[in-house]
């Protein structure tokens, strides 16, 4: 009976040569079970400069079926799909590609700059519901002639750049995202205006890349205003930051050399209300209250004090209080201190023979001393253009002229601060000019009052304005 098959036993290893079979005389019906890899001499295959052994698989090797060049300029988006690779031309406009909506582990895309001008107009890769390495934030490309290869991983960091070239800039560009108060936009800034307490809550801290401190100004309550021949209100504590990293915007001579890095968290927010009315005479009046974002306080002004009340307790704040017409006092601004200072000293008032108060300081200037004359001038406010315009604040208010003789008080700043009194006499005949409050959310101190007056409030204190708190940042190229 002839031989049809050979058992494995009955071949010694090495006594076939590839020699010895004709061709096409082998096949798999010729063959009992399977040959292991260490039979073969040759027992892997080279893909990509990596070896396979024979039956193995390796999805970092999958082929990437490149597509013809993509014009992205915005206005087109292109999903991407798994697997394939890119050439995307952004000539005419910055650009947007999206990855997949869904992704499986070890899947693939390439991204080519076609015309080497990403850096000019920059590619964003929208991350579609994944993270991109690690963060819920899209991709900015903003280097020439950049190539890049994302493999998707898992839920937790997406899809990670594991190949890149001529991309020494790329870096992880993300920018701050954040959300509370009244928000608008000036350029490529955000601006967050609280008029009131609040929360300024950042989801995103972003990266050095894109931007990671925020702009801010932090403006205390104003003091009230004195009465019986009253001091002026010092102006609320005045302290901004710029991030000169990140924004160039005009600011006031008092900023400080950095703005504020933040955090993902809630940062609260207090607005300090102004120096509250007290009725009734010769009351001690209120100094403004404080306000306050992350580490930056701001202290409330200094009350413009009384002929009972001169005292420092009262008069010292973010800008001091002017003294009443029986004390030559200038009461400390920039307490407690800070620097840049927060705020400038009140002004003395007159002891005789005319009387008058003293004018609150403010930010940009200490408070004049009254006079034979008229109250003493408030302090002067500073100016920003951190909302993109110039706005002023913390002004102090004008200290009050004498009820003996009908001299005028001292000015404040028109729409900041409030003016001091002037009382009706006839000799000289001088008309009637009340004092006037500080401006809400302008950290304005209240004008200083003399006694007499329209009832029933002629007695009362006024009112010192409102702060405020600003808050700006870069949130896009």
């Amino acid at each position: 009976m002839a031989i049809s098959k050979i058992g494995s036993r009955a071949i010694i290893d090495g006594s076939v040569l590839a020699a010895d079979f004709a061709d096409n005389t082998i096949s798999s019906a010729k063959l009992a079970g399977s040959i292991g890899n260490d039979k073969l001499a040759n027992s892997t295959i080279t893909i990509g400069g990596e070896a396979i052994s024979l039956g193995g698989s390796d999805n970092s090797l999958s082929l990437i079926d490149w597509q013809s060049v993509v014009v992205s300029d915005g206005s087109t988006v292109t999903t991407m799909v798994a697997g394939r690779g890119y050439f995307v031309n952004n000539s005419s406009a910055a650009g947007i590609v999206k990855l997949p909506a869904s992704a499986n582990a070890g899947e693939t895309i390439y991204v080519k700059d076609y015309a080497g001008n990403f850096g000019t107009n920059n590619l964003t890769i929208q991350r579609n519901s994944h993270n991109i390495q690690g963060h819920a934030t899209d991709l900015t490309i903003e280097t020439n002639r950049a190539s890049i290869r994302l493999v998707y991983v898992d839920s937790a960091k997406g899809w990670l750049i594991t190949n890149e070239s001529a991309v020494g800039d790329l870096q992880d560009t993300r920018y701050v995202t954040a959300t509370g108060g009244t928000v608008a936009t000036s350029g490529n800034y955000k601006i967050h205006t609280f008029t009131g307490d609040g929360n300024f809550v950042v989801s995103c801290a972003g990266t050095p890349a894109g931007s990671d401190k925020v702009s801010y100004i932090v403006v205390a309550g104003g003091g009230g205003g004195g009465t019986v021949i009253g001091g002026g209100g010092g102006g609320g504590g005045y302290r901004e930051g710029r991030a000169p990293a990140f924004d160039s915007y005009t600011a006031s001579p008092l900023v400080a050399p950095d703005g504020l890095p933040v955090s993902a968290q809630t940062y609260p927010i207090t607005v300090g209300g102004g120096g509250a009315v007290v009725p009734g005479y010769n009351n001690a009046p209120n100094k403004g209250n404080n306000s306050v974002f992350s580490t930056i306080t701001s202290a409330g002004g200094g009350a413009g004090t009384t002929l009972s009340h001169n005292t420092a307790p009262i008069g010292q704040g973010g800008s001091g209080g002017g003294s009443a017409y029986n004390s030559t006092t200038q009461y400390a601004g920039n307490t407690p201190p800070v620097s840049p200072p927060q705020g400038q000293p009140g002004g003395g008032g007159e002891n005789g023979p005319n009387y008058a108060g003293g004018g609150g300081g403010g930010a940009g200037g200490a408070g004049a001393t009254g006079n034979g004359t008229s109250g003493g001038n408030g302090g002067a406010a500073v100016a920003t253009q951190i909302t993109g315009s110039p706005v002023t604040y913390s002004a102090g208010g004008g200290g009050s002229g004498s009820s003996n003789n009908g001299q005028p008080g001292g000015s404040g700043t028109p729409g900041v601060s409030g003016s001091g009194m002037r009382q009706a006499t006839p000799n000289p005949a001088g008309p009637l000019v009340l004092a006037t409050c500080g401006a809400v959310n302008r950290g304005g101190g209240g004008g200083g009052k003399t006694n007499g007056g329209p009832s029933p409030n002629h007695d009362n204190s006024t009112g010192g304005g409102s702060g405020i708190v600003i808050i700006r940042y870069k949130y896009q190229n």
